[in-house]
């Protein structure tokens, strides 16, 4: 093998990340005699089972919690997905007086932090009666500068000849962007979505200050309460953290198989 320096380099940086996942799992499976921080000799529970799992389930919220995250999470995807690709739209394939300004103040955004709005934002949300609610949760989440600038650059990569062939069929903007140009950005709007979903799901700061009601709150909140209630009991806190990650997991194994290059100029010839 040429390379086996380089796989060699690449397998040991995954064990390295892969690691704390490990540790994780495995003390989430450990009994309560086991020892937590016993050092690599440890690392593998010697009786696994899932009582943690089933206590931290049945004594304490984590199934409204997990609801709470699905619904946020899953809102906050497709209304991100819409905005951005509605924005991008004719920042990519529409002249306009302003078209490149208005970019690059959507674009300039992002260097802005979100402690540095969060007052505001804050404040908006209280006078807006959005505290203690999904909407208010989902509110600063509503539209991305990244998803819009992702967006664009995907719009562009369309073959202009798919567009000029819906105008000649008498097709108005609204339909080329919704039968032409979303299906043919489709792993873009995966990536997207992936992205959004993450940073929503694991989203703790804004949670944290727009909600005070135990029935709203997402899985971060829910893990961090835990772990002040269990006084780090380090299984349990495993166990709950196991719980709040498994679907991220799940849904990127799911949604791998979209992100492909995209097959939008296959039917183009020339």
């Amino acid at each position: 093998m040429k390379h086996w320096k380089t796989y060699l380099v690449l397998v040991l940086l995954a064990i390295a990340m892969l690691l704390p996942l490990l540790w994780l799992v495995a003390t989430a499976l450990k009994a309560p005699t086991e020892d937590v921080f016993g050092g690599l000799g440890q690392l593998l529970p010697r009786q696994p089972n899932l009582g943690n799992f089933i206590k931290v389930w049945q004594d304490y919220p984590f199934g409204r919690y997990l609801f709470n995250s699905v619904v946020v999470s899953s809102i906050t995807v497709a209304i991100n997905l819409f905005f951005c690709a509605l924005a991008a739209y004719p920042l990519a394939r529409l002249n306009f007086v302003g078209r490149d300004v208005t970019l690059a103040a959507i674009v300039a955004t992002l260097m802005i932090p979100f402690q540095l709005i969060m007052i505001p934002l804050y404040i908006l949300a209280v006078n807006l009666g959005l505290r203690n609610s999904y909407v208010g949760i989902i509110f600063p989440s509503l539209a991305s500068a990244f998803g819009i600038f992702l967006l664009r650059q995907a719009f562009q990569g369309v073959p202009k000849e798919l567009e000029e062939a819906a105008r000649i069929d008498g097709c108005r903007e609204l339909g080329i962007w919704w039968h032409i140009m979303i299906p043919a950005i489709r792993p873009a709007l995966v990536t997207l979505a992936i992205f959004v979903f993450i940073g929503s799901w694991s989203d703790f700061l804004w949670p944290l200050i727009v909600l005070d009601q135990p029935e709203y709150y997402t899985l971060p909140l829910g893990v961090a309460q835990l772990s002040s209630a269990l006084d780090f009991d380090w299984r349990l806190i495993a166990a709950a953290s196991v719980i709040a990650i498994a679907p991220i997991i799940v849904l990127f194994l799911f949604v791998q198989r979209y992100i492909i290059p995209s097959e939008a100029s296959s039917g183009v010839k020339g």
